[in-house]
């Protein structure tokens, strides 16, 4: 199974609706390990690792989770992980 990071970019409403909460729960359950927060511009930036089929099942439940309603726009941009994360944070 391989191994994978992805950064991803939500836009929408994602911003003081315990998005990053959401993420940083869904991300542990799942034993995938990186970060989220949010950014000046409104969105939520995060970076997670994983195995790929754990990396889709996140992207999934995220999207269930928040049904639409607050997300307008994903971007998911795959790199080579880099093994540095230890668990998954909340950044700030």
């Amino acid at each position: 199974m391989a191994y994978k990071q992805a950064h991803i970019f939500y836009s929408g409403r994602v911003q003081g609706v315990g998005f990053r909460y959401t993420v940083r729960s869904i991300a542990s359950q799942l034993k995938l390990s990186g970060w989220a927060r949010n950014l000046p511009d409104g969105r939520v930036e995060v970076v997670c690792e994983g195995k790929e089929k754990d990396i889709g099942l996140f992207l999934d439940r995220v999207v269930k989770e928040f049904e639409n309603r607050y997300i307008m726009n994903v971007e998911i941009n795959w790199q080579e992980p880099t093994r540095e994360f230890k668990g998954f944070n909340i950044t700030f």
